[in-house]
């Protein structure tokens, strides 16, 4: 078999190539690494023939016939090299294009079969004409370095085979595959020669741009050249002028400018800076002013982000360990992020818990963090006055700092952290400006990609920050700011949810705290319920961490005096745990309040979460003057006068003499009279209270209440329901009396409180009467008046 020829059909072994072409009449070296490639390179010898064909994918590790490009080449083996065990380099010489048909065979390798495709030179002269354009254009590009290429473009061979002219020279140009392939493809010389002639044009243009590109660069490096010189220079004069100190850090603080990647803008502020500071002796004024300010910008995260590699599972597995119940703010925590996955947009996250103190606040936001591997900084805002704070003050006063936002991006060290923005309601308002307008633009989703800090003049980008803002209410919260914040209420916990709170984190913490092995102190169910009913009375579970301190401490006391600590383990029970803490703070005392006429039980909503309250009526001899006392605020005394109206006009209705004001005084008082109180929820229990002390019927002992009346006797609906109902069963109620419309919100009250009250739901005031009221009201004979 000549070089030149194959049989038609007779397969052959077959070798395909990831990347590249083999050209007839061209030489290559390939590594050969696929086990079927290294059994069929084992076979071979000098003078073999083999298919060298072109995958479609490179990444297809073993191809079939439909992945292969239908054209390849026959080629000759010309030497074959180990080079490790399982790992050969194959020299192939190109012979001529090839039609591939089939693949019969693929164990232990790869076998091929077509038919040869001769050269067509349909127009020998203008052929002619296109190799020398060709060798001039080769010339031109100076690829003459190929010893292949020199002997065909030297020899007669260009005349009498001009597409081999077209292959070697496409060979030499170390072309992408796909254009290799176009070249393999043209059967016909003058075609092959134009599409050689294109790639050379375009070989050309871009030999020309990188040497355009290149001189560019070299003239550049020439300037840093000539100023490294001059910089050296100077460094000289100031080291005999002793000006020399700090100069190397201020070579390390370059460093630092140049690895920050800064943004354009901050590039051409901190260069400015640099030439200003690179002039001026370490002794003068605003030397350490300008160095604090580009240390500034050098430790800022531009284009440093955390990493978060997190799943839903995962966070939603680190939330359920660290906090039990806060099953909606957990579930609102989840669809944020949920939201942020699905999208993939680098917009960050506002979030605002508000709640009572002590129900997880903070650490939700602390296992947020821990969840999605982000940094988290915490902000106090508590007490802050100054707008400052959150912009950060001009550089031209002394003493001048960035302000909190910035500081805590320079703390997290990455442009995604979570940044915890504690107690947000409680920002002041001073001379220095309002800090919770200052925080309108940070907390912005359109306008926080542009955060322009006082002290740093440089726009900050904050929109991939996810920004948690906790406070105890929204009451004292702008509306502007109020707006911008996505709200998740956390209302507090049940006494079961106080319990598992205890049992799986506050005691095995204390007792860690503490050097008390958790084996040497059974805490019983009991001791805990008498810690959370007798000693506590709040929505969160920080009071009742402190009573279990005080148990803890005193139960190291005991062991720390014992000489052998192999003492069995002590158990504390209800009994136990009264003598650690002494006699109980909180009664059931409502029975008792309520066991005279005069006297109702409200719910009533406060920062700190619910809590139940009494109002006190009482007459006495007078002229028809209503006395409102216990700090009560506007909306509470207009809420006592509407009730009193609504009585005198439905005396009737009600049994009491319409004339009690015209010998009669009353009093209206609501107890814990150094807390400011105000609402109109207390309405309904105004009136319960009035009507009680004027008909002589005493209020079921086991009924709290809320609500507003109007002066026509309709229940109005009023917030804070979830609180309120849960200071309801935390106090020992059995019967709540709710407004109709607020029937929907105990959708939030846990099913287990549900189950222990009586819920009713009352539209108009007698509804309320029956519902609150002992006994029934005999009716007054004329002038007489109802019993005291």
């Amino acid at each position: 078999m000549s070089d030149a020829m194959i049989s038609s059909g007779q397969p052959l072994p077959l070798l395909p190539l990831r990347n590249g072409v083999l050209f007839p009449g061209t030489t290559v070296t390939l590594p050969v690494g696929r086990p079927r490639s290294v059994a069929l390179a084992e076979t071979l010898r000098p003078g073999d023939r083999v298919i060298v064909g072109v995958q479609r994918e490179a990444g297809v590790d073993d191809p079939t016939l439909a992945q292969l490009y239908d054209v390849a080449t026959f080629a000759r083996v010309v030497r074959v090299t180990p080079v490790r065990p399982g790992q050969l380099r194959l020299t192939l010489h190109g012979l001529g294009r090839l039609r591939l048909r089939e693949m019969p065979g693929r164990e232990p390798f790869w076998l091929g079969s077509g038919e040869e495709v001769a050269d067509q030179v349909t127009n020998p002269a203008e052929a002619h004409a296109l190799v020398e354009l060709v060798s001039e254009q080769v010339r031109a590009l100076e690829l003459g370095g190929n010893e292949e290429l020199t002997q065909v473009l030297q020899s007669t061979t260009g005349r009498d085979r001009p597409g081999l002219v077209a292959d070697v020279v496409a060979g030499a140009l170390g072309l992408p595959t796909e254009k290799e392939v176009e070249v393999l493809f043209a059967f016909e010389a003058g075609a092959r020669l134009r599409i050689v002639l294109r790639l050379l044009a375009e070989a050309k243009t871009m030999a020309e741009i990188r040497e355009r590109v290149g001189a560019e660069v070299q003239k550049e490096m020439g300037k840093h050249q000539r100023e490294a010189i001059l910089r050296q220079q100077l460094r000289v004069i100031k080291k005999e002028l002793g000006e020399d100190d700090g100069q190397e850090d201020l070579d390390q603080l370059r460093g630092r400018l140049d690895e920050a990647k800064l943004p354009e803008e901050a590039r051409k502020v901190a260069d400015r800076e640099l030439k200003r500071l690179d002039g001026m002796a370490p002794g003068q004024a605003e030397y350490h002013v300008i160095r604090n300010y580009l240390e500034l910008i050098a430790d800022l995260p531009w284009s440093t982000r955390a990493e978060a590699s997190y799943t839903l599972d995962a966070v939603e597995t680190k939330l359920e360990a660290d906090h039990y119940g806060l099953r909606e703010p957990k579930k609102r925590l989840l669809e944020h992020l949920a939201v942020r996955q699905m999208t993939q947009k680098a917009r960050g996250t506002l979030l605002c818990l508000v709640g009572p103190p002590g129900v997880g606040k903070t650490s939700l936001g602390q296992s947020i963090a821990a969840a999605t591997g982000r940094p988290l900084v915490r902000i106090a805002l508590g007490g802050i006055r100054d707008e400052a704070e959150i912009r950060g003050h001009r550089r031209t006063y002394v003493g001048a700092l960035p302000g909190r936002i910035i500081a805590a991006l320079r703390k997290a060290k990455v442009r995604n952290p979570i940044l915890l923005l504690d107690e947000v309601d409680k920002l002041g308002v001073g001379w220095m400006g309002s800090p919770e307008a200052a925080l309108l633009e940070v907390l912005d989703p359109e306008q926080n990609h542009t955060f322009n800090d006082h002290y740093l003049e440089i726009p900050f980008d904050l929109s991939e920050v996810m920004f948690v803002c906790t406070a105890n209410t929204l009451e004292t919260v702008s509306p502007p700011l109020r707006d911008r914040l996505d709200v998740v209420e956390i209302q507090g916990y049940t006494v079961e949810e106080k319990l598992h709170i205890a049992r799986r984190h506050l005691w095995p913490q204390l007792c860690d705290e503490h050097g008390v092995a958790i084996a040497m102190v059974e805490l019983a169910d009991a001791g805990i319920n008498a810690a959370i009913t007798d000693y506590t009375r709040e929505a969160g579970v920080r009071q009742l961490k402190r009573e279990l301190t005080k148990v803890i401490r005193a139960v190291a006391l005991e062991i720390a005096r014992e000489p052998d600590r192999k003492a069995p383990p002590r158990r504390l029970d209800a009994a136990a745990v009264a003598g650690y803490l002494g006699k109980p703070r909180f009664f059931n005392e409502v029975a008792e309040r309520t066991a005279v006429p005069g006297v109702a039980t409200g719910l009533a909503w406060t920062p700190a979460g619910g809590d139940i309250l009494f109002v006190e009526t009482s007459r006495m001899p007078g002229k028809g003057a209503l006395e409102i006392t216990g700090q009560l605020g506007d909306v509470m005394k207009e809420s006592a006068r509407a009730a009193l109206s609504y009585i005198r006009s439905r005396a009737g209705e009600l049994h009491v003499d319409p004339r009690f004001l015209e010998s009669q005084d009353l009093h209206i008082h609501v107890p814990a009279g150094g807390v400011p109180k105000d609402g109109p929820s207390a309405g309904v229990t105004i009136f319960t209270a009035l009507t009680s002390l004027l008909t002589g019927r005493r209020t079921r002992s086991d009924t709290a209440m809320t609500g507003e009346c109007t002066l026509r006797g309709r229940v109005l609906p009023v917030g804070g329901i979830k609180a309120k109902v849960l200071a309801a069963h935390r106090a020992g109620i059995k019967r709540v009396i709710l407004p109709v419309k607020n029937r929907a919100d105990l959708d939030e009250v846990p099913k287990v409180v549900l189950d222990e009250l009586q819920l009713v739901f009352a539209e108009d005031m007698s509804e309320v009467l029956a519902a609150a009221l002992e006994g029934d009201a005999a009716p007054l004979a004329d002038g007489a008046t109802p019993p005291a």
